[in-house]
């Protein structure tokens, strides 16, 4: 079994402006994604499938996979607009695809193994990509799927420079996950957070809760499940211009259903990401750490 990641991409071009100008982190031009397949070949990955969107294929193939495909096997998927179930089709004014959950269904026909799923622009470091790949070896499902989720502390993927949003997981004590709530407004206080309602009332976070940072371990079950949770989505919500399939709404019904469990594998390392253009020096600090703390060389691809 070749463990496959597949890379979250379709908004690279738009949430960067073009691909031209993703952002290097590393002391050599790396980028997030450099830092990512690297940790992910080092944990044992062995095949790499990117989500893009068509109109980007070109400059994705040329910028991006480039780099990888002499180190790692690679596929490309599209994740578009009009790739519904039969019977479905995007309105006319809708501009962007349909949400991660769609995103990760585009890759239906070409993984069909045991897979991890990321976004193509967070960094989540080496130990996550391990604890991810332990469980993908021995994943199968025996009447009831059986999928993980690698969980960070809040307080390691806050912004020191505005609010964000991310999944608090409620969870059992052997750490299955009962329930995902999105908190659209978090802001760091102290060692801890406050995230604010939409009646602007403030509620009080310890920075301890464990949160989803949309890296995912499935069967391809998942491929089923949503499949059909995608047909009921558009059916109640196709026809609004801004509505999103979710992972985590699939998965929230598929643990409510009894037809899947999510264990939280938790990493104790902190997420990297650019949510605010003040983020990337954070960023780039914390690639100098791990590269003098040994953990990368300074020379990535050397």
């Amino acid at each position: 079994m070749h463990l496959t990641l597949s890379v979250l991409a379709a908004g690279m071009g738009s949430r960067y402006g073009g691909l031209k100008q993703i952002d290097p982190v590393g002391p050599r031009g790396e980028t997030i994604l450099d830092y990512s397949v690297y940790d992910a070949l080092r944990a044992g990955f062995e095949r790499v499938v990117f989500v893009i969107r068509r109109d980007i294929e070109k400059d994705f193939r040329n910028i991006v996979g480039s780099r990888f495909e002499h180190r790692i096997d690679v596929d490309y998927v599209f994740q578009e607009l009009n790739n519904v179930p039969d019977g479905f089709s995007a309105p006319d004014s809708r501009k962007k695809p349909w949400g991660t959950a769609h995103a990760v269904l585009a890759g239906k026909e070409t993984i069909d193994a045991p897979f991890a799923v990321i976004n193509a622009d967070d960094f989540y470091g080496v130990e996550s990509y391990r604890i991810l790949a332990n469980f993908l070896r021995d994943a199968l499902d025996d009447g009831k799927a059986h999928y993980a989720m690698v969980g960070f502390k809040l307080r390691n993927t806050l912004s020191e420079h505005g609010h964000v949003s991310r999944g608090i997981c409620e969870c059992d004590e052997r750490l299955f996950l009962r329930g995902l709530t999105e908190r659209t407004h978090i802001e760091k206080r102290g060692d801890g957070a406050v995230f604010t309602d939409a009646s602007g009332n403030e509620h009080p976070l310890s920075g301890d809760e464990w949160v989803s940072m949309n890296m995912w371990g499935f069967t391809p079950s998942i491929f089923h499940h949503l499949e059909a949770q995608f047909a009921e989505f558009l059916s109640h919500r196709g026809g609004d211009d801004t509505s999103e399939f979710y992972i985590t709404s699939v998965i929230d019904q598929l643990m409510a259903s009894g037809h899947a469990d999510v264990r939280i594998l938790p990493s104790h390392g902190s997420w990297f990401g650019i949510t605010y253009r003040e983020d990337k020096s954070f960023v780039e600090a914390g690639i100098r750490d791990l590269i003098q703390s040994g953990t990368y060389p300074e020379h990535l691809w050397s």
